[in-house]
């Protein structure tokens, strides 16, 4: 999609995990030449996806519910996972995807405009506080891990709050929350964007569609974090793409 970017590193870090990827272009499903059903992942990277004009993925997700809307939902209800990071996150947002709370899609969340007014280009901290089947394994509940982030439109904004909120947290559909690097603060800077609780990361009630705002793919190797996590030989991306390919190779195994 026009204005989309990180799908070069998306792609190479599930080839590092030991995925076979393939770059799909959404004019591709359009033309009807591949669709979802050939795949047993999937991933809609970060970017401007048609300049953001509207809504941040506003046009995206229009385009791939008109070219892709019955092939995704066989595609979600027989658990295959699929991901949307900052861009890709407020996608699946727009369509109703996530949170999906009633099974209609119907649309629930927004990604609005940082409390900051301004874009957030830098490091944070995120901790995992729901359990979920693709990455509670290699995720150690409550830890911090740096990650980076890169949004304008990142703030997780529901509607019907007071009743919607309570229903995702009982549903365990909140998957990483902001933080700093002790765990013990999510106030600004730590939160980049005011989220509400400090959202960094939902799911849907299955809990194999999600949606994340910082970029795991841009931190594989511990030499692209910054301070002490320099030292580690991985990042947080080898965590969280081998997530995705351990949770593929279950899948393929099972069928």
């Amino acid at each position: 999609m026009e204005g989309t970017n990180n799908e070069e590193e998306a792609l190479l870090s599930f080839k590092r995990s030991g995925a076979s990827p393939e770059y799909v272009h959404i004019n591709d499903l359009s033309r009807g030449t591949i669709s979802f059903d050939d795949f047993d992942g999937a991933i809609i990277p970060g970017g401007f996806s048609a300049g953001d004009y509207v809504r941040g993925g506003a046009i995206f997700a229009a385009r791939l519910m008109d070219s892709s809307r019955e092939g995704l939902r066989r595609f979600i209800e027989e658990e295959k996972p699929l991901i949307g990071v900052c861009n890709g996150f407020q996608v699946l947002a727009e369509t109703g995807m996530l949170p999906d709370l009633d099974g209609d899609w119907k649309k629930t969340v927004t990604l609005t405009f940082n409390r900051s007014n301004r874009f957030e280009c830098r490091f944070t901290y995120m901790k995992r506080v729901g359990s979920n089947k693709i990455f509670s394994e290699k995720f150690e509940e409550g830890r911090p891990y740096q990650v980076p982030v890169a949004h304008a439109e990142g703030r997780v904004v529901i509607k019907d709050e007071e009743n919607n909120l309570p229903r995702m947290i009982e549903n365990d559909q909140i998957l990483f929350k902001y933080t700093n690097k002790d765990g013990t603060s999510d106030e600004y800077p730590w939160n980049p964007n005011g989220s509400v609780q400090s959202i960094a990361s939902i799911t849907n009630t299955a809990g194999n569609v999600i949606g994340l705002m910082p970029h795991p793919e841009r931190v594989y190797y511990g030499y692209q974090m910054i301070g002490t996590e320099r030292d580690n030989e991985y990042g947080t991306g080898k965590i969280f793409y081998d997530s995705l390919v351990n949770y593929m190779s279950r899948i393929i195994t099972a069928k």
